[in-house]
């Protein structure tokens, strides 16, 4: 790995490009899960929703790569980069984090609700953007601890909590259910970790194989988890005639094929909380525009979303200064 992070020489309109793209990019993510949530409610199981979401994803990534020349070209690029050691084998498995992902929400939603949830989530991301930052996990290399990188953190923490604080009072959870946080907290924590080795591979071989397995591998796992419920329940497959439930696959595409060329460009930390402002942004337009029971939009909302962008700000400063005073 390597030892320090390059950072080439950005203009501030750059920037203000990659934070835009961040948090578009993260808006994808809380409107894949009201598309996988109303999939889930249509069939009955939200183990098999989530399945079929990969599932679309993968078979998206194959056509895409089958039928393109930059696809089939890029994945000629896998096995040479694997030899030489550029990319771990290990790194493959990275889209294996993505169907825990998928089944920490399916095992925990109901018992602690979605905004306790979201929060265990994002701090898991926080702390783990920080961590793999700092050991050069991804492939921008090492970046330093800085005290504008640690306060755009705890900026985001407090920010979240804040946009989030009308659903915690709502919710009136007794301290029972407490210990299923450190689940989603997992999660987040091992999400970050999974865009910086989707990072790695995206240099090596661009991020078309890195998606395609992704969803390979996250379909793999998923598929079995469902087919031993399948057996011991006897769930039987079903699909919905509704065709928007199927775009949870394109839309998580969006996700991890963009996140994996964004933490190259800014580091796990910035991509994390530039991406958890997006979801905060997308969760918020939902609300507004295609509210469901139980929404929320009160002046916390509000607020807080808008602090998770200065965080993100405050917390790219570091990066944003050092490359502007390159010659």
């Amino acid at each position: 790995m390597r030892q320090q992070s390059e950072q080439p020489d950005r203009s501030l309109p750059i920037w203000a490009l990659l934070i835009l793209v961040m948090v578009l990019v993260g808006m994808a993510m809380p409107i894949q899960s009201r598309v996988n949530t109303a999939l889930a409610a249509e069939i009955g199981s939200a183990t098999l929703a989530a399945t079929i979401s990969f599932l679309t994803g993968l078979l998206v990534m194959i056509v895409v790569t089958t039928t393109t020349s930059t696809g089939r070209r890029a994945v000629r690029r896998v096995r040479p980069a694997l030899r030489s050691g550029q990319v771990r084998w290990w790194y493959l498995l990275a889209g294996c984090v993505g169907a825990y992902f998928v089944l920490t929400q399916t095992l925990t939603v109901g018992f602690i609700g979605v905004a306790v949830f979201s929060v265990a989530v994002i701090t898991g991301q926080t702390v783990g953007g920080l961590l793999w930052d700092r050991i050069g996990l991804g492939p921008a290399g090492r970046k330093m601890i800085s005290p504008f990188r640690v306060l755009g953190a705890i900026l985001t923490l407090v920010a979240v909590a804040w946009t989030v604080s009308p659903h915690l009072t709502a919710a009136g959870r007794g301290v029972d259910w407490l210990i299923l946080v450190l689940l989603p907290a997992a999660a987040g924590f091992l999400n970050s970790g999974q865009q910086a080795l989707n990072g790695r591979q995206a240099a090596a071989y661009g991020p078309v194989p890195t998606t395609l397995i992704n969803f390979l591998t996250g379909s793999t796992v998923l598929l079995a988890v469902w087919g031993i419920q399948a057996v011991a329940t006897g769930i039987g497959p079903a699909l919905s005639p509704v065709w928007w439930h199927y775009l949870g696959g394109p839309l998580g595409i969006v996700f991890i094929g963009a996140g994996a060329v964004l933490v190259a460009k800014v580091g796990v930390l910035v991509t994390a909380m530039g991406m958890i402002a997006g979801q905060l942004v997308g969760s918020l337009v939902l609300e507004v525009v295609v509210p469901t029971a139980g929404s929320i939009v009160a002046f916390a909302t509000v607020a807080g979303t808008g602090l998770t962008l200065v965080a993100v700000v405050l917390a790219s400063l570091p990066d944003i200064r050092r490359s502007r005073a390159q010659p």
